[in-house]
């Protein structure tokens, strides 16, 4: 489901810039920055980086991209 959202208009200048490092849409790169927000809110002690490859190994495994990790 799609909702209208007001933001402003600094927020959306700036999602401008960044969505074309990464190739987004402007509401992809916002909906991207909540994602990490969120995030990070939710676990104060990981840092961006380890936030970013955690939700990369996310949508790896939910593409079937994963491999068995063995210790040692």
């Amino acid at each position: 489901m799609t909702n209208a959202v007001r933001v402003s208009e600094g927020l959306v200048r700036e999602a401008k810039i960044f969505s074309k490092i990464d190739n987004r849409s402007v509401t992809g790169q916002i909906e991207h920055w909540a994602r990490i927000g969120k995030c990070a809110e939710e676990n104060p002690d990981l840092t961006y980086s380890l936030i970013k490859e955690i939700l990369i190994g996310l949508v790896e495994f939910e593409a079937g991209e994963s491999s068995e990790y063995r210790f040692g």
